[in-house]
C-alpha cells in the first residue's frame, strides 16, 4: 500500500507546468498620451495581480487605423465618442460591456451618458473615461503686447486673417486632428458643425487656408502641451486638458501662470473619451476589471487631479483637489456647457472628402 500511495503523493507534490495565461495575469491598454496617473496603474495591480502594459498615441487617426487592422492584441481602448468610437461600434468593432462585471457603471452622471448614447445606443459598448471641450489655449499678455484690442473670448483670434496676422510673431499653433478642428471651424462660419456637403467643406478649407500662413506649427496634442508649457506659442486651438495641463507645468517650472484655456463665445465642441473593449481582445475578464476599477470614485478622482480633464463620476467630486474643483476650465459652467455642441460621425465618403480637406491645410495648399 504504502508503495502505491508515495510515488502517488510525489507526483501531486510536484510542480505543475501552468500555460502562461495562468500563471500571469495581463491586460493591454491603449490611451492618449499623459492621460492617466500612474500610481492609478500601480494600484490596480497590487490589488488584482494584473499587470498592465500600457501603451500610448496622440491622435484618432492613428488608434483607429491600429483597430480597423484587427488583432491589435489591446484589451482596453480610449476612443473619442465621435467619430471614431461611434464607427468601431458600427463596424462591430467593440465588444458589448457586460455590465454585471462593472457594478460601478452605474455610479456615472446619466446626463452625461445620454449625451454619448447617440454615439452608443443603450450605452452598450462604452463607459465615459473622461471628457472636455475644444477651444483656445492663450497667453493674453503675449497678445495683448502685440494687439491691445484682441478679441480673446472668440475665435475670430485665429480664424480672421487681420487678426491672426498681428499675433503670428508670438506663436500660434493648431492641434493636428481635422476630426477636431473643422466641425469647431463649421461652427465658427455658422454652419452645421456635422456639415460634410461639398460646399460646407470648401468653406471650411477656404477659411482654414486663409490663416493657414500665420500658423507656426500643426503639431499633436501631447506637443501642443509641451510648447504651452515652455512658452513657445502664446495661442494654440486644442483640448481644454492640453491647455489646463501646460498651466499647471509653466507653474511649476516658474514660468508664471499667464496662461489661460478659453471656450470661444460662439460655443465649443464637447466630446468625449470612452473606456472599451475590442471586439477580439485576449483578455476581456480582467479588461473589465480594469473599467470597473476605473470608474470607482477615488480612482477617478486622481486621475482628474493629475490630468486636469473632468471625468464623468459625481461622487468623485468629494476626492478633487479644491484647486481642481473649483477650476471653471476643467468643470465648466452650466452656461459654458449650454453654448458647447456635440457631432457624429460623418458618412464613410464625407469623412474621406474631410481628411483631404485636412491634408490640404496641413500642405497649406
Amino acid at each position: 500500500m504504502r508503495r502505491f500511495w508515495l510515488p502517488l503523493l510525489a507526483a501531486l507534490l510536484l510542480p505543475v507546468a501552468l500555460p502562461a495565461s495562468a500563471q500571469e495575469r495581463v491586460i493591454n491598454v491603449y490611451n492618449w498620451t499623459d492621460y492617466i496617473d500612474p500610481a492609478v496603474i500601480e494600484r490596480f495591480t497590487r490589488e488584482t495581480g494584473i499587470t498592465v502594459r500600457y501603451d500610448v498615441f496622440d491622435s484618432l487617426e492613428t488608434l483607429e487605423a491600429k483597430l480597423s487592422a484587427g488583432r491589435s492584441g489591446y484589451d482596453v481602448v480610449v476612443p473619442t465618442s465621435e467619430p471614431s468610437f461611434a464607427r468601431l461600434v458600427r463596424a462591430g468593432a467593440l465588444r458589448s460591456l457586460d455590465r454585471a462585471r462593472l457594478p460601478n457603471f452605474a455610479g456615472q452622471d446619466p446626463a452625461l451618458l445620454r449625451q454619448v448614447a447617440s454615439s452608443d445606443p443603450g450605452n452598450a459598448h462604452g463607459a465615459i473615461y473622461l471628457w472636455g471641450t475644444i477651444g483656445m489655449g492663450l497667453r493674453p499678455a503675449r497678445i495683448r503686447a502685440l494687439f491691445p484690442e484682441a478679441p480673446l473670448d472668440s475665435l475670430d483670434l485665429l480664424l480672421r486673417p487681420e487678426n491672426i496676422r498681428r499675433i503670428a510673431g508670438c506663436g500660434v499653433a493648431v492641434m493636428d486632428s481635422g476630426i477636431d478642428v473643422i466641425p469647431s471651424v463649421l461652427h465658427w462660419l455658422r454652419r452645421d458643425p456635422q456639415g460634410a456637403g461639398a460646399e460646407d467643406l470648401r468653406a471650411a478649407e477656404a477659411a482654414l487656408l486663409a490663416v493657414r500662413p500665420s500658423f507656426r506649427a500643426i503639431i499633436s496634442s501631447a506637443a501642443i502641451t509641451d510648447a504651452l508649457a515652455t512658452g513657445e506659442y502664446c495661442a494654440v486651438i486644442g483640448y481644454s486638458g492640453d491647455v489646463v495641463q501646460a498651466q499647471a507645468r509653466a507653474r511649476e517650472a516658474g514660468r508664471g501662470d499667464d496662461l489661460t484655456y478659453v471656450q470661444p463665445r460662439e460655443g465649443a465642441q464637447l466630446w468625449f473619451d470612452m473606456l472599451a473593449i475590442p471586439a477580439d481582445a485576449p483578455h476581456p475578464e480582467d479588461a473589465h476589471a480594469f473599467i470597473d476599477f476605473l470608474l470607482r470614485p477615488e480612482v477617478m478622482a486622481a486621475i482628474t487631479n493629475k490630468v486636469r480633464y473632468p471625468n464623468a463620476v459625481p461622487a468623485s467630486r468629494a476626492s478633487l483637489s479644491e484647486e481642481v474643483a473649483r477650476d471653471p476650465n476643467i468643470y465648466p459652467p452650466p452656461e459654458a456647457i449650454a453654448r458647447a455642441f456635440t457631432v457624429a460621425a460623418p458618412p464613410p465618403a464625407a469623412e474621406r472628402a474631410r481628411s483631404r480637406v485636412w491634408s490640404r491645410v496641413k500642405a497649406g495648399r
